[in-house]
């Protein structure tokens, strides 16, 4: 594996246009299925409130899973 040297700024720039990207995917889910909260989508979906939901319920989670990693990464770039 090969190691480069990359600027912080360029990182930081990069993980910001992946955070953008994924807040635009959750949104998309949300408008698609008329809901305003992650949590109500994932209930309904697992309740069966929404049928056929289950693909993007599974791509939402994923996508906060994503998302979460990408902010407790950007937080250990302000403590260091």
């Amino acid at each position: 594996m090969a190691t480069i040297s990359v600027k912080k700024e360029v990182l930081e720039d990069l993980v910001d246009f992946k955070l953008r990207f994924i807040a635009t995917e959750i949104n998309r889910i949300l408008t698609k299925w008329n809901r305003k909260s992650i949590d109500q989508f994932l209930k309904d979906a697992r309740e069966g409130v929404l049928e056929e939901a289950e693909d993007d319920a599974i791509d939402l989670t994923n996508l906060v899973d994503q998302r979460n990693s990408l902010y407790k990464l950007k937080a250990g770039w302000s403590s260091s």
